[in-house]
């Protein structure tokens, strides 16, 4: 994955196809199904949950006034729907663990917890 930049849709379909082994149009069709499946889901209406991940949902923004920044005349924002991710408790610990040195230490360290099996 990019380090440091953003990671695109290529480079999931590249991580799935290196990990499973598989071809990247079969991964592809793997990346595409997985969002396809959440955007459905929320269109629906329904939750995503992903235990260990997180999970989307809607949330209703309601309808208000705004300027228009060009002409600075007020103008309706019509209510609308978008969509919000909210992290799960083992993704922010994974997010916040401080990274292994890159090279080895010649001091003796206790290693931290171990943080058991990922799960998808």
């Amino acid at each position: 994955m990019a380090a440091g930049g953003s990671t695109t849709k290529a480079a999931l379909v590249e991580e799935v196809s290196q990990v499973a082994d598989l071809t990247k149009k079969h991964s592809e069709v793997i990346v595409d199904t997985v969002f396809r499946s959440i955007i459905t889901a929320l269109r629906r209406g329904e939750k995503i949950e992903l235990r260990g991940f997180g999970s989307f949902r809607l949330r209703q923004r309601e309808p208000r006034k705004g300027r228009n920044p060009k002409t600075g005349d007020r103008v309706d924002v019509p209510p609308k729907k978008v969509p919000y991710f909210k992290p799960g408790k083992e993704l922010k610990e994974l997010i916040n663990r401080e990274p292994a040195p890159a090279v080895p230490s010649l001091t003796p360290s206790t290693p931290g917890p171990d943080p058991g099996p990922t799960r998808y």
